[in-house]
């Protein structure tokens, strides 16, 4: 049976000489594992369409629940990455998060809105990388169920949080009175209007905000380390990143 669908290229894996191992994230039936047979070869008409970081059309070829790429084009290739080391190392990061907590054969609209819109900001510098990946990690964590609670303090309820903490370990916020033994992480109380609002505005909406930089470096922190929790292990693209992002920036692996 012959389908055709939209599909984000999360990983590609080398087989044989010439053939390609796909896992693809789609609207309609959430991560898919594709064989690309030929896909490596100097004739191949599907070589642009199944590579890594790239939106594209194919038809797929299924049987006894297997899928294989007959064709393809590219919608979109995001050309900006391939020019900026750092960029395309932070989309790498994302597409493994997307692999990590997208669904296989289930609807999953929210998860490739998603990451087609913050790749599609990296590629094209719609912001800074800090400013991107922030926005990335706190709207996944919300998806998947695991948006931190940011109502008020835990612990004593109040909604006008001063000196606010973040508990990683719990997913929630205390303020200056109600700090606890244990490690908590600093943020501002602009700092958590942005973390509500990019749990809230629309999916189109959600760089649209504003946070100096060493405010932005808090949050950062703080959607970084929780949603690393609701993974529940290691993930080397972000480490990857993260020595890039070092060298880039002069000081060496963070």
């Amino acid at each position: 049976m012959f389908r055709t669908l939209d599909a984000l290229v999360l990983r590609e894996v080398r087989f044989r000489e010439s053939d390609r191992i796909l896992t693809v994230l789609t609207a309609d039936s959430g991560k898919l594992t594709l064989s690309a047979h030929g896909a490596l070869s100097k004739k191949s008409r599907i070589v642009a369409a199944t590579q890594q970081l790239t939106f594209s059309e194919l038809t797929l070829f299924e049987k006894n629940g297997r899928y294989s790429v007959r064709e393809g084009s590219v919608k979109e290739s995001f050309q900006g990455l391939r020019q900026d080391l750092e960029r395309f190392a932070l989309a790498s990061y994302f597409a493994e998060c997307l692999e990590r907590f997208a669904g296989e054969d289930q609807p999953e609209p929210e998860l490739m809105q998603l990451g087609l819109n913050c790749i599609f900001a990296l590629s094209e510098g719609l912001g800074s990388c800090g400013k991107i990946k922030t926005a990335f990690e706190t709207r996944l964590a919300g998806i998947e169920g695991y948006a931190p609670l940011t109502e008020g303090c835990a612990v004593c309820g109040r909604p006008d949080l001063r000196e606010p903490r973040f508990l990683p370990e719990e997913g929630r916020l205390v303020c200056r009175a109600c700090r606890q033994s244990g490690r908590a992480l600093p943020l501002t109380e602009d700092g958590v209007s942005v973390l509500r609002y990019l749990l809230e505005a629309p999916a189109k909406r959600i760089l649209a905000f504003r946070l100096p930089e060493d405010e932005l470096r808090l949050l950062e922190k703080v959607s970084e380390e929780w949603l690393l929790r609701c993974a529940d292990r290691r993930l080397p693209t972000l480490e990857y990143y993260k020595s890039i992002r070092g060298f880039t920036e002069g000081s060496g692996p963070v």
